[in-house]
This record gives structure tokens, C-alpha cells and sequence, in this order.
């Protein structure tokens, strides 16, 4: 299904702005205005999941033969182009972005059978256990466990930073299971499916925002069935790289989103004094940084559509994810910080039951106040996520400097 005939996607967007408009109902647009990260409100976000899976599209960069749209890349961008105009949340990555196209790549025919349907309706919600307190950005030094007994592995150590853990039925885990050669040896890709295990213990973390979105996750002799293991056992580092580049720049498109953040941004210029008579929109020094801003998400966009085009896994793919990881990050911390700019100490209010879906308590001061401070500090870690900026550099300059 490729065509960049005009009729053609103008008639496919009437479609997808005819469903939404249909479907979204107030709680679900409520998630999407009050979304402060890359994580929006479980219990809606998940419902908007399960409609869009009803219509066959929770999973736009799918391919059909797994239950996906099979989409080109403008009928994907147009999607989430109506999403964002439309205020919807993004669906929650780790399982259709992140597991899903790894399980889709390296699973077996029983694997892909057992987990790909769950993910698709949105039964099963997956976190992801990489990262753990001694090992972030330096991912291949993780020390938690996996020792064969049998037909089962037992694990223990622990994992931090694991988004929704405590939403989380399923989990995909990185242990190390052998201990010679490199540190990137010896590690194994694990699909978790009972996280109601009296091994295993979720704690939640308090974020800055006063959201409980980051947990810890303890295992302590946990048995899980050898083939929970997804690729070959000690190649797992070839797994979560191949995960990586769906994360870092293949899961979403971060130009349509940052759009909506300018637009945002931008009318609240448009009915803020600059303390001269005028309002910041008029401002020569807002004006300048905005049309900067909006230049970097032009170049992201362009960017973006190559890397939709490129088979993941490829010797190229790999530096494109991470310089889509530098570069639209980076952007990111640059609007959210335009954003407090333009506000300034009204944003400051700390509104935890107003950002609270469903709670009927209004905002203090105009609406489009309430998210800006949770984004920005929120976004304080979006150079850190997914592998800091820093190890995103070094990846390019291994790849293409040598």
C-alpha cells in the first residue's frame, strides 16, 4: 500500500479525523492534554489502545501478516499528524515500538504466536528491565542473573528506571547468563510473563512531576521456562540493540509531536504580556527562537522519513537511531525550556490533582499552564533515556569514524 497520490491520502485523513472524532471519547482527549512525558495516563492511554485495535491500528508500522496496518510511511505520518491535531495520547511504546518489531524479527513461531496478539489488543502491557542502579548509559556492566537449572533459568538481581512496571502483566528482562569475553557477551534477552511471582517485587518512584511512573523491580529466585529466552542465549546484546533503534527513532514521529508543542507554545505568546504594552509573540527574541526551533523540527521530520525507509539492523540504521536520539532529545529540552520561558512564574503552581485524569479539580490560570513544568522536568531526562547522549555519540563515531 504505497502511493503518494494527493486524492488518495487526502481521502485517507478524512478517514482516520472521521474515527477519532467518533471514538475519542472525553476521557481518553483528557489523557492527551494531560500527558507530561513519553508516558500518558495508564488506564486511558490504554483504553484509546484497545479502540484504535478494534479498527486495526494499534500497530501503524506493523506488517500485515502480524496484524499490523502495513501502512507506507505518509499514511503513518498522516495518522499521527490527526492524532496530535486531535489531542489523542501516543499509544505507550514498549510493547507495539520496542518488544513487539524484536519479537516480530527474532522470535519463534511459538513465540510470535504466544505474545504478538496481546500486544496488538492491549491485553498485555510489557516494561522493560535494562537498565539497573550500576548500569544506565553502560548498559552491557548489568549484574542481574539468570543461572540454568533444567528446564528453567533462575533469576536474581534487580532493575530501576523500569517505566509502569507496576501497570506491567508481562516484562522483557536482560540478564546475564554467561561470564567470559566482552561485557556485551554473555547476555541474554528474556520475555517475563508472570510478574505476579512471589519472586518478584515492584516499588514505585515518586518522579519530580509527583507521578509514580518510574519503579524498581527486585527478583529474587525467580524460575522462568528456558524458552521465555528471545533470540539465542548469550546473544541477547544483539536483541536489545535491534530494540534500541525501534526506540530511540522508529517507534513514533517526535517532529509531529514537537509541532504540537510550538502550536501550544505559540498561543500562549499570543495572550502573554512582554511587559512593554505588546505580547511575547511579537517579540523579536521570541520570534527568533521559535522560528529556530521550528526550522530543527523540519530537519528532525526529514530525518525521520529516511530512517522509516531504512531496514532496522542494517550497519546504517543503527547511527541514524542514534542521531535521531541526539538530535530530536535535544530539540525537546529546547521547547520545553522556550515553554517555561514564555510562561514564566505562573507555571511554577504545582497541580498534581488538576493533572489527575478524571479528578474534575480546574487548573489554576490559563490551561495550557498545567503541563508545561511537568514537561520540562520530565524532559530534564530525555537526554539520559534510552541511552544518554554521550554513549549516542560514541555509537556514531564507532560506526562511521571507526
Amino acid at each position: 500500500m504505497i502511493t503518494k497520490d494527493p486524492a488518495e491520502l487526502a481521502a485517507f485523513r478524512h478517514q482516520v479525523r472521521a474515527f477519532i472524532k467518533q471514538n475519542a471519547d472525553d476521557e481518553v482527549l483528557e489523557a492527551g492534554r494531560k500527558t507530561t512525558s513519553f508516558f500518558p495516563p495508564f488506564d486511558a492511554v490504554m483504553k484509546w489502545h484497545r479502540i484504535l485495535h478494534s479498527q486495526g491500528w494499534s500497530a501503524i508500522r506493523w506488517p500485515e501478516e502480524y496484524g499490523g496496518t502495513g501502512w507506507d510511511v505518509p499514511r503513518q505520518l498522516i495518522f499521527e499528524e490527526e492524532c496530535r491535531r486531535a489531542g489523542v495520547p501516543l499509544l505507550l511504546p514498549q510493547g507495539i515500538s520496542m518488544v513487539g518489531p524484536a519479537i516480530i524479527h527474532y522470535g519463534t513461531n511459538e513465540q510470535k504466536r504466544k505474545h504478538l496478539p496481546g500486544i496488538l489488543s492491549g491485553e498485555d502491557f510489557w516494561a522493560q528491565g535494562y537498565s539497573e542502579p550500576n548500569a544506565g548509559s553502560d548498559l552491557a556492566s548489568l549484574k542481574c542473573r539468570a543461572v540454568r537449572d533444567g528446564d528453567h533459568y533462575v533469576i536474581n538481581g534487580s532493575k530501576t528506571w523500569t517505566t509502569y512496571a507496576h501497570h506491567a502483566n508481562r516484562l522483557f528482562l536482560l540478564v546475564r547468563t554467561g561470564g567470559a569475553g566482552k561485557p556485551q557477551q554473555g547476555i541474554s534477552f528474556f520475555l517475563i510473563e508472570d510478574l505476579t511471582d512471589p519472586g518478584i517485587e515492584i516499588r514505585p518512584i515518586i518522579g519530580l512531576d509527583g507521578v509514580p511512573e518510574q519503579c524498581d523491580v527486585f527478583f529474587t529466585d525467580v524460575r522462568v521456562p528456558v524458552d521465555c529466552c528471545l533470540g539465542e542465549e548469550n546473544d541477547g546484546w544483539s536483541v536489545a540493540k535491534y530494540l534500541l533503534e525501534h526506540e530511540r527513532g522508529g517507534g513514533t514521529s517526535f517532529a509531529t509531536t514537537f509541532r504540537h508543542e510550538l502550536a501550544l507554545i505559540r498561543r500562549l505568546a499570543g495572550r502573554t504580556g512582554d511587559g512593554f504594552g505588546g505580547v511575547l509573540a511579537e517579540d523579536p527574541v521570541f520570534h527568533d527562537r521559535f522560528i529556530r526551533l521550528s526550522l530543527e523540527v523540519d530537519t528532525l521530520e526529514a530525518t525521520e522519513e529516511a530512517f522509516a525507509d531504512m531496514e532496522k539492523g542494517s550497519p546504517q540504521s543503527g547511527p541514524m537511531s542514534s542521531m535521531i536520539k541526539i538530535t530530536s532529545m535535544e530539540t525537546l529540552q529546547r521547547i520545553t525550556e522556550l515553554g517555561i520561558d514564555v510562561a514564566g512564574t505562573p507555571s511554577l503552581a504545582l497541580q498534581l490533582a488538576a493533572l489527575t485524569v478524571g479528578s474534575g479539580v480546574e487548573p489554576i490560570g490559563d490551561d495550557d499552564l498545567l503541563t508545561l513544568m511537568p514537561k520540562y522536568l520530565n524532559n530534564r531526562a530525555a537526554s539520559i533515556f534510552g541511552g544518554s547522549n554521550e554513549i549516542q555519540r560514541n555509537i556514531i563515531a564507532k560506526s562511521l569514524l571507526r
